[in-house]
């Protein structure tokens, strides 16, 4: 469909109805464009191949050397020593930076039945205390620490230990920390975009959002350090939980339909296939992890396979053995997951990740609805750093989202991206607003992922370095209107998504 001075008529665009967006004398294609055909989303790959990819599952560390390259525990992100400036005639104007958080312990609604050791966070604490501004009466910082009572006759299933499943890790901690101080090396230290440390100022050019999800207020509070070196509080700014558009929370029913239509092995022949092709895995992983074959929440896809054993092998923990099923069985009777099985599931969960959000028109439809509103912020923020005044976002200049995988997918999606995978622990998408030093010549924008360039499938983002702002806007626009007005229309049914 073509939007053109206020009226929508129907183009032909090679094969088929193309949909475009226009926006003065910017045309822009909204349609949906496939991702290149790579091992990662060849179901054929998946299964008979072997390891990852080359992926990094066991270690937050990446030599220099390499850095770039996937890693599951600590996905790459800016850092100065890889950045590529802008040319010089270009000056920064805004930067708006979303991530997933760092690394954690698994969600306790991925454990397996019986867990065969514990996972213990005594080197950390998670703090959980409220304090007035005003006045003498200060907090004593308090944290969780978890424990088993000997009185109480009820024992969970799953995991056992001082930890809470899920919470950021001391090591996913650590790399929060980092990303901070790589933030500010790139924004402070090499474009000198950001105040000194020292400047009380950076306080109000910057802002920090979180979800609900206490685990991004985990990340966030060491980031912050890593970034900024102070122990004075500082606001994360949150939405309503029913409405969070970041996470994203609020009700979108037909994104929500068609997204399920598309994992439902009796309403998509793909997905049927892939479940099929995945059934010797699941057997032989139901045979060392205990769960049974009828639970529904581990054999709908691998997720939750996928969780369990990456939050293990990330955090150098020995892959599960199941336990003896009968009395006098010996200790391996149910067998080991082994690396190759873990190496499957990885397989698995990246052909799984590129199905569900960029595997076909649906996908493209589902995540501009589920995540429109937040879309629309974005472009909300960048129409302000061009406001004239040039205060039009109260004078922030850098904004930063602390959000989930189900962000950041959704955002790919989006986006479009030509290869896509399954966003990792502390994946970054940063969007660079530029204009031309001296004015005159126009905003631009540079969209990272990893720290490198976004490559889009669609021909207007295309290679996403210095793309005139119009087209990003008409491109976001075009989806999900301008201040979201579609969004709630296409998530009630009554705008077509």
């Amino acid at each position: 469909m073509l939007l053109h001075a206020g009226h929508a008529v129907l183009a032909f665009a090679g094969v088929g109805l193309s949909q475009s967006s226009h926006r003065g004398n910017e045309r822009v294609d909204l349609s949906w464009h496939p991702p290149k055909q790579t091992k990662l989303n060849n179901l054929t790959a998946v299964v008979d191949g072997d390891g990852v990819y080359g992926f990094i599952y066991n270690s937050s560390d990446t030599p220099d050397d390499v850095y770039g390259v996937y890693n599951w525990c600590n996905m790459p992100h800016i850092r100065k020593r890889e950045y590529v400036k802008a040319p010089n005639e270009y000056e920064l104007v805004f930067v708006e930076v979303i991530h997933r958080h760092h690394k954690r312990t698994p969600y306790s609604s991925n454990a397996f039945p019986v867990e065969s050791y514990q996972w213990d966070c005594d080197d950390q604490g998670v703090y959980y205390h409220g304090e007035p501004f005003n006045g003498p009466k200060k907090a004593t910082p308090a944290y969780w620490k978890g424990y088993a009572s000997e009185v109480n006759p009820f024992v969970p299933s799953g995991w056992i230990g001082t930890c809470s499943f899920p919470q950021i890790t001391s090591d996913g901690m650590t790399a929060s920390w980092q990303h901070g101080e790589d933030l500010y090396a790139v924004y402070h230290d090499l474009l000198h975009f950001l105040p000194d440390r020292h400047n009380p100022a950076w306080r109000r050019k910057v802002a920090y959002r979180v979800t609900r999800n206490t685990i991004t207020s985990q990340v966030a509070g060491m980031l912050i350090h890593g970034m900024w070196r102070t122990t004075e509080r500082v606001p994360l700014l949150i939405q309503p939980d029913a409405v969070d558009s970041l996470e994203p929370r609020y009700p979108c029913p037909a994104a929500r339909d068609t997204s399920s239509r598309l994992t439902n092995r009796g309403a998509n022949p793909a997905w049927a296939a892939h479940l099929d092709a995945a059934k010797p895995l699941y057997a032989e992983l139901d045979a060392a992890s205990g769960v049974p074959a009828g639970d529904a929440g581990f054999h709908a896809s691998l997720d939750h396979y996928y969780d369990n054993l990456s939050a293990r092998q990330c955090h150098q923990k020995p892959l599960p053995c199941s336990e003896p099923k009968h009395a006098g069985d010996s200790a391996d009777a149910g067998g080991c997951v082994t690396q190759d099985l873990a190496d499957r599931v990885y397989r698995f969960g990246h052909w799984e990740y590129s199905h569900m959000y960029r595997g076909s028109r649906e996908t493209l439809a589902a995540s501009a609805a589920s995540y429109g509103v937040w879309i629309a912020e974005l472009a909300a923020h960048l129409r302000g750093a061009m406001a004239p005044e040039g205060d039009g976002n109260g004078g922030v200049v850098y904004f930063h989202n602390i959000a989930h995988d189900g962000s950041m997918s959704r955002l790919l999606s989006v986006l479009q991206l030509d290869e896509m995978v399954w966003p990792g622990m502390g994946s970054e998408v940063l969007f660079e607003l530029l204009r031309k030093r001296g004015g005159g010549g126009g905003h631009f924008v540079r969209v990272l992922f990893g720290g490198r360039v976004l490559t889009s499938s669609n021909p207007s983002l295309g290679v996403m370095d210095m793309l005139p702002v119009e087209t990003l806007l008409a491109y976001f626009d075009g989806l999900v209107g301008e201040g979201a007005a579609l969004v709630v229309g296409k998530c009630n049914g009554s705008v077509a998504l």
